[in-house]
């Protein structure tokens, strides 16, 4: 959708919020958390500037008819963070009021077309409230790990970060072998016991930085920063042993499982995410197609070479 075509819209005057005191004597983190619109839920840590808009390499991207591609910015000062407008179609507003270039206080409600977002003071009451909501709102109830849509936002930040800074990044994509087997023999309720714990072990796998999903039924898939594809192998290697080495114990049985793993970097001249997780599935399915329990791997689109496989 070009420019020109975001939806116009004007939002209705709000009063404006009272900020609180803030204490100078205490490292202060601050937040912001979509609290209204397509990325209801997201909540992105001020910790660098943050530009916020439709375009999917924004560090904030929102999928809204109404929110220009690059709508505003959000970048520290020297007493706090300012919000900047963009040359947006509809305007950025705070409390209320079009701005074009503000100093935020805790509490400040901004809108950006349709879509409403919370600035946020780490430890305030009602700030944990609704980066608790926010989190809850992108996190799988069965295996505690983030939830698809938490996963494509994390992406497209990261593949944004990884084009500025030259930097690599890779994902894993890996699904339960025979997972119907399992719920059929098993019952469901065995099959979540299943699905957890190989969660929890591929978990253990990663770095603290990685991200961990689960982007489908038995699916999951890792967000590797900073991994080039042969450290992608390797991850996903120590995954694969992590679940088929050790049966896990459900009841009075012991379930024997194995998973099937696809790596792919991101490539010179990939410009989302999507078609790096789209790589990464077919090399998962080309590892399901060899024999599953093993690893496949495809070099990025601007190298060439064939998709390399490990495994048992």
């Amino acid at each position: 959708m070009s420019e020109e075509n975001t939806r116009a819209r004007i939002p209705a005057p709000t009063d404006p919020r009272v900020p609180r005191t803030m204490d100078a004597d205490r490292p202060i983190a601050f937040s912001v958390v979509v609290v209204q619109g397509p990325a209801a839920g997201a909540r992105v840590a001020l910790e660098r500037e943050v530009v916020i808009g439709r375009d999917p390499r924004c560090e904030l991207p929102i999928a809204a008819a109404d929110v220009s591609r690059r709508h505003a910015r959000i970048a520290a000062d020297e007493e706090g963070h300012r919000i900047v407008d963009l040359g947006s179609t509809n305007g950025t507003w705070v409390n209320g009021r079009p701005v074009t270039s503000r100093r935020l206080e805790p509490g400040d409600r901004i809108e950006l077309g349709s879509c409403v977002l919370r600035y946020l003071r780490q430890g305030e009451a009602d700030a944990e409230d609704l980066a608790a909501l926010a989190d809850l709102a992108r996190r799988d109830a069965l295996t505690g790990l983030s939830n698809r849509r938490a996963f494509e936002e994390n992406l497209a930040r990261e593949v944004a970060r990884a084009r500025r800074s030259g930097t690599a990044l890779a994902v894993v994509v890996l699904d339960i072998d025979h997972f119907k087997r399992v719920n059929d023999t098993h019952g469901h309720a065995a099959g979540d016991l299943v699905l957890a714990e190989v969660a929890a072990r591929a978990q253990r796998a990663l770095r603290a930085e990685d991200l961990l999903a689960r982007t489908g039924g038995e699916e999951l898939a890792a967000l590797l920063p900073g991994a080039t594809l042969a450290a992608a192998a390797e991850v996903a290697e120590r995954i694969r042993r992590a679940v088929a080495d050790t049966a896990i114990p459900v009841a009075a049985t012991a379930i024997d499982v194995s998973v099937s793993l696809g790596c792919a970097a991101l490539g010179a001249e990939e410009r989302d995410g999507a078609s790096l997780l789209a790589r990464g599935d077919a090399r998962l399915y080309d590892a399901k197609r060899a024999g599953r329990t093993r690893v496949v791997w495809a070099p990025p689109p601007s190298r060439p070479g064939m998709a390399e496989s490990s495994g048992a």
